[in-house]
């Protein structure tokens, strides 16, 4: 822990990390919970694999085309909106093959990675990082990228939250009031696919689910309303980044592993304390 808090004012890229841990907390707090109460976790799991192919796309362009601009993070937004439209049109008119394009989405979006991370140059040791997180690598262009999605979704979430309300919890009876059901519905998705971009660059493709899901699912136990809700679990999600880089710094072990571990531990230890409690109010009712 000393060694930790040494380096950290010392070397910007464990200050980096700290910050975007934060940054995609905040998100991660407001649309996990829209995420959660909606019940759409396995589309946001369909986006969030998609996300490989526009980074490796990206990546691809940048290292045969030397378009050196193009950071992969972008080619993550592009892919993750189009998925977003994608799904969430199938879902509104198609339900019955919603399954069918979500798993054909997720497995063609891998598959369009690997394909462009087998055609680039070198060892991509940054897109492998996307893949599996690496909170450490973030830079300070990340950082602005990562302020600017925040704001982005944070804003349009703050606009629109009766509406997005509306369609979580009761959406026939928000049709009958004559709200744009199908235009805010595409909407929450899209602005769930900016807040898997975001996570991507903490944990990872592979385990951002857990992280945009375990936070609001802890927060849920103890909150009262929605917007007490999103609080707590954004305040969650920052104690398990900040945990995760903490605790994995001094082994060297995977931070956005550590993360989810820690979070699922967590998420664990409260089901079972909650379990015990009610197994003891139950015992003392007889």
């Amino acid at each position: 822990m000393y060694q930790f808090l040494n380096d950290l004012l010392q070397f910007n890229f464990l200050q980096h990390a700290l910050l975007s841990g934060i940054l995609a907390s905040v998100a991660c707090g407001v649309i996990g919970t829209f995420v959660v109460v909606r019940r759409i976790t396995y589309i946001a799991g369909g986006i969030s694999h998609t996300v490989l192919g526009g980074m490796g796309a990206a990546l691809y362009l940048q290292s045969v085309y030397h378009w050196e601009s193009l950071n992969p993070i972008y080619g993550a937004v592009v892919a993750a909106l189009m998925a977003a439209v994608v799904i969430g049109l199938v879902s509104l008119r198609a339900k019955q093959r919603e399954d069918t394009v979500i798993g054909a989405l997720w497995a063609v979006g891998m598959a369009v990675g690997i394909l462009f991370i087998s055609r680039t140059p070198g060892y991509n040791s940054d897109l492998m990082s996307y893949l599996f997180g690496n909170i450490l690598l973030v830079s300070a262009d990340d950082l602005w990228l990562l302020v600017g999605l925040d704001i982005l979704v944070l804003g349009l979430g703050i606009v629109f939250y009766n509406q997005f309300l509306a369609v979580c919890f009761d959406e026939e009876f928000a049709r009958l009031r004559g709200l744009r059901v199908d235009f805010y519905y595409l909407l929450l998705l899209c602005l769930t696919s900016l807040t898997v971009v975001v996570l991507v660059t903490v944990v990872g493709i592979v385990m951002v689910i857990a992280l945009l899901t375990l936070p609001t699912a802890i927060a849920g136990f103890f909150s009262k309303s929605l917007k007490h809700m999103m609080v707590l679990s954004s305040l969650f999600c920052m104690a398990f980044t900040t945990s995760g880089i903490v605790l994995s710094y001094g082994p060297n072990f995977p931070t956005g592993a550590t993360t989810i571990v820690i979070a699922g531990a967590a998420y664990l230890m409260l089901i079972v304390f909650k379990g015990l409690a009610g197994l003891r109010r139950s015992r003392l009712d007889r």
